[in-house]
């Protein structure tokens, strides 16, 4: 299965996946809008990959299948104080 990618050029780090190169038939309106101008960055054979960096390879061919598009958004941002308060209570713990 080959598809194309587009990153959006208004949301840092957020990906478009279409199974036809610039057919947005499928992508409602209002995602359109929000993602604003779509920029393509690659075409994939999704058959011969097993693993993508950021997406289960499983969702996007589904997605892809039952929708006709996959949206890739960024990962949730880092909680530094959280990860502090769990690294000081666990040094605590090992005191």
């Amino acid at each position: 299965m080959l598809c194309a990618i587009y990153k959006s050029l208004k949301k840092e780090e957020t990906y478009l996946y279409l199974p036809k190169k610039d057919d947005f038939s499928a992508v409602p309106e209002s995602l359109l809008t929000m993602f604003g101008k779509p920029k393509l960055v690659m075409l994939l054979n999704l058959a011969k990959d097993k693993k993508l960096i950021r997406a289960d390879i499983n969702k996007v061919k589904s997605s892809l299948d039952e929708q006709g598009f996959y949206l890739q958004l960024p990962p949730p941002p880092v909680n530094y104080l959280e990860q502090h308060k769990a690294q000081s209570q666990q040094q605590k713990e090992n005191s």
